[in-house]
């Protein structure tokens, strides 16, 4: 089974992207704004017709205020406005164009698309497979190894295991360590006060992990640094919160994910709910042709 790839969708940003970006001229047959959906199909459908997936996982983001994240630090993305209904309305429909296409797709209460997508590689990596990330999420980043990729498919911007050390700062295996120091605000994590991106390079391009920082801190007030010894005092003052920056920043391996690859597998499209889902979405014959073009090489696969 070697050589194997498996696409794994982070397909939260792709709506999120639509619904912010799109008219909302498009609506349903209610009358009901469904931009993010026509957005997001139009996504989907550029990227099964550019790589013809064999094996495939649609992750979708449904633990925004109920992730075990948010057990650990309540305050844990709690920066951002809840989705308004109408966009949770959207959310259900592209799940269920997903579905209706024969795509696998999945979404958890307690874990987000992120650990889904990190579950399910790590169970096939196990078996030979590599995987294309599609995401802009740097967080993604840490999950690449050798013969992986990440695909900003928006910008259509790919990069390996080797350059994410040039993108982000630090090296895959290291992205929670460097989050842990700097802090993500998207994600309203708190990081150590005062140590920003270039500093958390700069101590793990030395100590190469959080851990080997926080073990040799006596180390630091003598090493080339600017503020090297005021970091140090931070360091020893918010031990913790690194260490909780970090937790927060991992994505997860062990969210409940299928582990068999034929699970990964697009299916036959599914007409009999498709075709009036598509009717009711007023989705258009330019994409329905695309759909049929879709449905037909999986049948002749």
């Amino acid at each position: 089974m070697s050589g194997d790839r498996v696409v794994l969708v982070d397909a939260s940003i792709y709506v999120f992207r639509a619904w912010h970006s799109m008219p909302d001229t498009f609506v349903d047959v209610d009358g009901r704004p469904v931009q993010a959906v026509h957005g997001f199909l139009r996504m989907l459908l550029g990227l099964l017709e550019q790589e013809r997936p064999g094996h495939i996982l649609v992750a979708f983001d449904a633990s925004l205020e109920s992730s075990f994240r948010n057990q650990l630090y309540p305050a844990y993305k709690a920066n951002r406005e809840p989705a308004p209904d109408d966009l949770l309305r959207q959310f259900h429909h592209c799940r269920q164009l997903c579905a209706a296409l024969g795509l696998p797709e999945q979404a958890d209460p307690r874990f987000e698309a992120d650990d889904l997508i990190g579950s399910a590689l790590h169970a096939l990596r196990r078996q030979g497979f590599s995987g294309l990330i599609v995401s802009a999420d740097k967080d993604l980043s840490q999950l690449l190894r050798r013969g992986d990729a990440q695909w900003d498919l928006a910008r259509n911007l790919r990069w390996s295991a080797d350059e994410v050390r040039e993108r982000y700062g630090a090296r895959p295996e290291r992205i929670a360590d460097w989050l842990g120091l700097a802090g993500d605000p998207t994600d309203n994590i708190p990081g150590v006060p005062g140590i920003g991106a270039k500093t958390a390079t700069a101590l793990l391009d030395h100590f190469d992990s959080l851990d080997a920082l926080l073990d040799r801190l006596d180390e630091l007030p003598f090493l080339r640094l600017r503020g090297a010894r005021a970091h140090a005092a931070r360091l020893r003052e918010h031990r913790e919160l690194a260490l909780l920056s970090r937790q927060l920043a991992t994505i997860a391996t062990d969210a409940p994910v299928a582990t068999e690859p034929d699970r990964y597998r697009p299916c036959p499209v599914r007409d009999e709910v498709l075709a009036p889902l598509l009717d009711r979405l007023r989705v258009g014959p330019a994409s329905r042709r695309r759909i049929r073009a879709w449905a037909d090489s999986v049948g002749a696969g």
